[in-house]
């Protein structure tokens, strides 16, 4: 019962539209500017970079609030192996949290793309995500360098965590307090890598449409170029 209520609340928080607030504050629906979306990418290339880093980091820290507090108070934060049965319900409040961003109950389900929100969730789950964040970040970093897509960095990273994390648990990571090697737990990390990456990739479908028809903003491009 107490996972249950660590789930439904990093739902609800997963669900307050942070970008959207900050804007209206500003007296801009984002809803209304550039992509529609009322992510980071989107704050960033209306508000700015300074109330554009700063959606992005209320966006990470609900994906990563819920999951460090509940971990911490359900004594499963920081512990290396564990059974799936005590692993499943605290993967399950990060992608709670997610949801939350993409299908927030206060806007009638409608949100964002929940890249930053499943970074705070990811990082929070530590230290069974460490290794896959770390080169899903690398991938993104590299890729927003080389093409300065940032979706087409979040697909990259999308694509890598699943893979990033199924090769650490290939490898028995993590150890547990004995030094013994155990993948028992792990299983329901790479489930939540494989639904977080599924989920990124759904909602960039339509900057897949408009990568194919050359009409995708690149970083740092005005909506009028």
């Amino acid at each position: 019962m107490q996972w249950i209520v660590w789930i439904i609340a990093a739902y609800l928080i997963g669900s307050i539209p942070c970008g959207l607030l900050i804007g209206l504050r500003c007296g801009i629906d984002l809803r209304a500017q550039g992509s529609g979306n009322i992510g980071a990418t989107n704050a960033f290339r209306i508000l700015g970079a300074r109330l554009g880093t700063l959606c992005f980091i209320l966006d990470v820290a609900k994906g990563a609030g819920p999951v460090l507090v509940s971990g911490v108070v359900m004594n499963v934060f920081g512990r290396g192996a564990m059974p799936a049965g005590h692993t499943a319900p605290w993967v399950t409040v990060g992608l709670a949290a997610v949801l939350g961003h993409i299908f927030p109950i206060y806007l009638r389900f409608k949100g964002g793309k929940g890249v930053a929100t499943a970074f705070g969730a990811l990082a929070g789950l530590w230290p069974w995500m460490t290794l896959a964040i770390g080169a899903s970040l690398v991938a993104w970093l590299i890729t927003v360098r080389m093409t300065r897509f940032v979706s087409v960095a979040s697909l990259a990273a999308a694509v890598i965590l699943p893979l990033a994390m199924g090769a650490s648990q290939v490898m028995h990571f993590p150890k547990g307090s004995d030094g013994a090697r155990s993948t028992s737990g792990g299983w329901p990390f790479v489930g939540l890598a494989i639904a977080l990456s599924a989920l990124v990739i759904w909602k960039h479908r339509g900057n897949i449409t408009r990568l194919r028809h050359g009409s995708e903003h690149r970083l740092g491009q005005s909506e009028d170029q």
